[in-house]
């Protein structure tokens, strides 16, 4: 979701998770590999305030494609109490037994579409959630400017912490995945998207493993029957949109308050950003 929110404390815990069913993380991520070679199945990994909800129409736009909608955010909902607008719908319409969720995203796509394309916020993993299921699928990320995210999330969220940018956590998802996939998951700039979606898309493609497909550049206003129910909440300018829109840099400064946010906000930002596609 493009809201504000991220479990505190959660990105501190992350990375200690150490859960091996299998005899090495290298076996593990074969038999991921395995389970996968079905249809190509795609967690992309952001937090909020991103352009990610554009992302998914992108995605739902191909033919060869199905998707979903922050899939564990009834899940993050019901254990953290959050009063989200529509909270208690939104639990309503999603499963919040995140091994149920995690099934679903392992099995086969809905429709039987060769790609599976998976919107997930970072902070909806809490600590208690198991990350193995993850080794299943093809992880990839979407970061945005700190500072754009910070003061659009100052406007909601008045005394952001680091968390509620969701850098922490996209941090430690990414160094977990690259750990024990054994390779480096794609990273995607948001800026660098909205100045030419059609080469960024195409370097995502490529490192996914799927081919482009023009028909990711535009789609037709009006909400969609994979929007989770929150979208009358936070999805006014992707539901009025045919397209991405034109990159505009944010000209409003971070107000005093969060600037050590936004300093520890850009260090975690450098680091993704270093690795990212196209550099």
């Amino acid at each position: 979701m493009n809201g504000p929110a991220a479990g505190v404390g959660a990105s501190r815990r992350l990375g200690r998770r150490r859960r091996r069913p299998y005899n090495s993380r290298r076996e593990l991520a074969a038999k991921g590999r395995a389970v996968n070679a079905d249809c190509r199945r795609i967690a992309m990994w952001s937090g909020p305030r991103n352009v990610s909800t554009a992302l998914l129409r992108a995605w739902g736009q191909r033919a060869d494609a199905a998707v979903v909608d922050e899939p564990f955010y009834a899940c993050y909902l019901q254990r953290t109490g959050l009063p989200h607008p529509g909270a208690d719908e939104v639990i309503r319409s999603q499963p919040t037994d995140w091994r149920v969720v995690a099934d679903s995203l392992t099995g086969p796509a809905p429709g039987g579409k060769a790609a599976f394309y998976q919107k997930h916020m970072a902070h909806h993993m809490l600590p208690e959630i198991g990350l193995d299921w993850m080794l299943k699928v093809d992880n990839a990320f979407l970061i945005r400017e700190p500072a754009a995210v910070i003061v659009s999330l100052a406007k909601v969220t008045p005394n952001a912490g680091l968390e509620d940018t969701g850098y922490p956590q996209l941090w430690r998802l990414y160094e977990w995945v690259r750990e024990r996939a054994g390779r480096a998951p794609p990273v995607v700039d948001s800026r660098e998207l909205l100045l030419d979606p059609r080469r960024v898309l195409g370097l995502l493609c490529d490192a996914l493993g799927v081919p482009f497909d023009d028909a990711m550049l535009s789609w037709p206003p009006g909400p969609r029957d994979t929007d989770g129910v929150w979208a009358k909440h936070w999805y006014d300018a992707v539901l009025r949109s045919t397209g991405f829109e034109p990159y505009r840099p944010r000209t409003e400064p971070v107000p005093d308050r969060l600037k050590g946010v936004l300093a520890e906000a850009e260090d975690l930002y450098a680091r993704l950003h270093a690795v990212r596609l196209g550099q």
